[in-house]
């Protein structure tokens, strides 16, 4: 009895360009270009859904062109991304922030960013399909390897599954329909091979193959995500040396890609995702009247294997508690404004300094500081002792802020959206008189 084709593999196909294609004797040979000039722009012609994903994505807005932050660091160590020549200051070298945030620029490079679109387009569809094999980040000679340094690359994209298609032809074949129609209406799939012609436009020949290896594992990412140290050897981004403490076998794609009907979310959510940050820990507080005082207990749970906040050592988060009367005064608080300075169990955060031991940004950063974000999978429990009189209610609330504070003062021309603390957690207890 013949199997029915299930619903995924049906999904496949037509994700894959076979609905809505022109037929296969009227396909133009697109003009060739290397396979890392082609822009997201052609693969949204039947990748709509995953191409609003991406578009909405930091992976989309990764360059010194689209991302303020990484612009400002950018502008101050390198120069100007429509530039073309431009040196790393510090090493007089080919900027390395191009491998992860520009990598098909890096792949020629070219510093100029606007000299093609699929330069401008950061991180894209491309970007991340031709890359074949994950080499790790750690160099024979001792030094990192960063971004497109740590893969092995190919002209093929490189797909979770691919098509799968050998048994099909051989009791169907050449048809890949199994007889299914016409030849008139075959519709042909650039992924097997061959360019093709869409609504007047010429589609290349964007041959695909399995890897699930690379694309279904963390490998899709630690080339970029595992750890980064600036010029002076000092540790900066170290998600993948945070994973490697946690010691899970969860992989970075089942929070950041989920799948959600038969496709995975390319919004790849971060810290600059809402919804991504809202179910990274667990806020909680619990009370107790004892009379005089009530004691508040703050549980604080991070349910990532990396540290909470990740990635950019700037990025933190910090909680403030207050207690609350019949009128909704407050009436007590754990710090006035940020809880830096007078609370600094409250504010989580990785520090940098210089040989003096004084604050220092990322690029000049001689030493580390102190680290008092929570660590993988940590639980964490912050105790007050509040006066009780006239307290009716006691609130939490926890920030992720994507700067340190300093910064968001010096970056003054950065968005407010940006600079703006984002509430990711909030919990209210009332008080019953004792």
């Amino acid at each position: 009895m013949m199997r029915r084709q299930s619903k995924p593999a049906l999904m496949l196909f037509a994700l894959a360009g076979f609905i809505g294609l022109g037929a296969a004797s009227s396909a133009v040979a697109a003009e060739e270009k290397p396979i890392h000039h082609v822009t997201s722009e052609v693969c949204k012609n039947c990748h709509q859904e995953i191409y609003r994903q991406w578009k909405g994505s930091m992976h989309a807005q990764s360059t010194a062109l689209a991302d303020p932050i990484h612009a400002t660091f950018y502008k101050k160590v390198v120069g100007s991304p429509t530039e073309e020549g431009v040196k790393h200051k510090a090493s007089g070298k080919y900027p390395i922030c191009l491998q992860c945030h520009a990598p098909n620029a890096a792949r020629d490079k070219v510093t100029k960013l606007d000299a093609n679109p699929a330069y401008a387009e950061g991180v894209n569809c491309v970007a991340c399909h031709t890359l074949t094999g994950f080499t790790g980040t750690m160099g024979e000679d001792g030094k990192l390897k960063l971004g497109l340094k740590a893969y092995e690359m190919t002209d093929k994209l490189q797909g979770p599954s691919g098509f799968n298609q050998g048994l099909q032809k051989l009791t169907a074949g050449n048809d890949l329909f199994g007889g299914a129609g016409g030849d008139e209406d075959q519709k042909p799939n650039p992924h097997l091979g061959e360019p093709v012609q869409f609504q007047g436009k010429d589609i290349p020949a964007l041959p695909m193959e399995a890897n699930p290896t690379q694309m279904k594992t963390n490998a899709a990412c630690m080339g970029c995500h595992d750890q980064r140290n600036n010029p002076h050897g000092v540790p900066l981004c170290q998600t993948g040396n945070e994973y490697n403490m946690a010691k899970t076998d969860v992989n970075c794609l089942a929070c950041h890609m989920p799948i959600a009907d038969g496709l995975a979310n390319h919004s790849m959510g971060g810290g600059h995702d809402p919804a991504m940050l809202k179910r990274s820990v667990v806020f909680d507080l619990t009370t107790e009247n004892g009379g005089d005082t009530i004691k508040a207990s703050v549980l604080l749970k991070n349910q990532q294997p990396h540290s909470m906040p990740t990635g950019a050592p700037f990025r933190n988060m910090h909680m403030k508690l207050a207690a609350y009367d019949a009128n909704g005064e407050v009436v007590w608080q754990n710090a006035e404004g940020h809880p830096a300075e007078s609370d600094p169990q409250a504010y989580l955060v990785m520090t940098l300094t210089d040989d003096e031991g004084m604050p220092a940004p990322p690029p000049t950063a001689t030493k580390p500081g102190q680290d008092t974000r929570l660590k993988p999978h940590e639980t964490r429990t912050l105790t007050y002792e509040i006066p009780a009189e006239g307290v009716v209610l006691v609130r939490g609330e926890l920030y992720y802020n994507l700067l340190w504070p300093e910064l968001s003062k010096q970056f003054a021309h950065l968005p407010e959206e940006v600079k703006a603390p984002v509430l990711i957690a909030e919990v209210e207890k009332e008080i019953a008189a004792p």
